[in-house]
């Protein structure tokens, strides 16, 4: 008799998910997710929950394999030497293999006051205790939003469609992701919106209050309602439990997404960091990364060499209100060209990344292995050996 083998996923986002239902390719795995919500985040319409247009909850059920168990709980602990994880609750389970899929959340902002009187959304109960804030908050109050990257113009967008005033910091630039030409369409929508812009080299807020946001100009912004969104961070799971990390937190590995401390162990999704040069944080490279992630386990499992990945980028959607949004088009390294998508092929790209990325998920689920990615990055290869050239050169 084959003997059963237990794999254990730790974080049920895009990237758990897409590993645990992958693996389920073999009879002979047992598949365990462990996630602190009995719920699926679908965190790419979080704004869309702040803003009081979308939902931002799926149940398990319908993207997750039958045959993936589900523990509802917090890892606290990894013992990779005893090939165990420990629970909150106090409980432990045992593996052959760990997936390491932490995710990503809000940043610990250092600025004073931030903590105590900005709201974050970067999780589910982040945007839902920020939603009740809004609507006890009059319309007409003013909300700034700190932190001009995607997830900061798609929840001010959100909010000025809405009719509110909308104030947005971007600290330097607006969104530096961006080409400069697409820059200054982003510009030109979010003013139509009503969205007051605030950039350029005193933009970077140096306080915050009760009631204002203190820039280092010396201006200051009375603002009902803050909104913090500069900056994720990954849990320091990884860091407690003894396995080397890059500088942010990552869990440090190779490029076959396999732990430089135990081969036992593979990371995915935005906890990941192979060879130190980390994909951008998004839900375009966490299904890919899930995939390889499992296919990385599932070879290992049978002896063979995993392969190195190679997933590249389409660019970056970001909705700029109800039923608007704009492509920034780049190439497959994830450097932004002087090309963009709007209009309502724009909003159709961005509403069908909301279903296609359940069903994707849900598709891995009724069928393991049958999730591809057309998107590949054949340039990530030399861009690490000019890495590694530059690093020996500094010595």
């Amino acid at each position: 008799m084959t003997e059963n083998i237990e794999v254990v996923v730790v974080g049920g986002g895009y990237a758990g998910v897409m590993a645990a239902n992958r693996l389920t390719q073999r009879d002979d795995v047992t598949v365990t997710l462990i996630n602190p919500r009995p719920s699926f985040v679908h965190r790419i319409r979080l704004h869309q929950l702040v803003g009081g247009t979308g939902d931002a909850v799926v149940g398990y059920r319908e993207i997750l394999a039958d045959r993936v168990r589900l523990v509802v709980d917090t890892a606290t602990r990894i013992d990779a030497a005893g090939r165990s994880v420990t629970l909150a609750d106090g409980g432990t389970v045992g593996y052959d293999y760990l997936i390491y899929a932490v995710g990503s959340g809000s940043a610990d902002p250092s600025v004073p006051g931030a903590a105590e009187y900005a709201h974050n959304m970067a999780s589910l109960e982040e945007a839902q205790r920020l939603r009740s804030v809004l609507e006890t908050t009059p319309t007409t109050a003013v909300v700034t939003v700190v932190g001009a990257g995607a997830t900061g113009i798609e929840v001010a967008a959100e909010l000025a469609a809405e009719g509110r005033t909308v104030t947005l910091v971007c600290g330097r630039v607006l969104h530096p992701y961006l080409h400069p030409r697409i820059r200054r369409k982003f510009a030109k929508r979010l003013a139509k919106l009503g969205v007051t812009v605030i950039d350029g080299p005193g933009a970077k807020v140096t306080a915050v209050s009760r009631g204002a946001v203190l820039l280092a100009d010396g201006r200051e912004l009375p603002s009902a309602v803050i909104i913090w969104t500069a900056g994720f961070s990954v849990p320091d799971l990884a860091a407690r439990s003894g396995l080397r990390t890059d500088a942010a937190g990552r869990l440090l590995t190779d490029e076959t997404l396999t732990s430089v401390d135990d081969d036992r162990i593979v990371a995915a999704g935005d906890s990941a960091a192979p060879s130190g040069m980390p994909l951008r944080m998004s839900c375009q490279s966490a299904n890919p990364l899930g995939a390889h992630a499992a296919d990385t386990v599932l070879t290992r499992i049978v002896g063979g060499q995993p392969a190195t990945i190679a997933i590249g980028f389409f660019g970056q959607c970001v909705s700029l209100g109800h039923g608007a949004a704009t492509v920034q088009v780049a190439s497959k390294s994830d450097i932004a060209k002087g090309f963009a998508v709007g209009g309502l092929l724009g909003a159709k790209i961005k509403s069908s990344s909301f279903t296609g990325l359940i069903e994707h998920l849900a598709h891995e689920a009724h069928e393991p292995g049958s999730f591809t990615w057309k998107f590949r990055d054949d340039t990530r290869q030399q861009r690490l050996q000019a890495k590694h050239r530059k690093a020996l050169a500094a010595r």
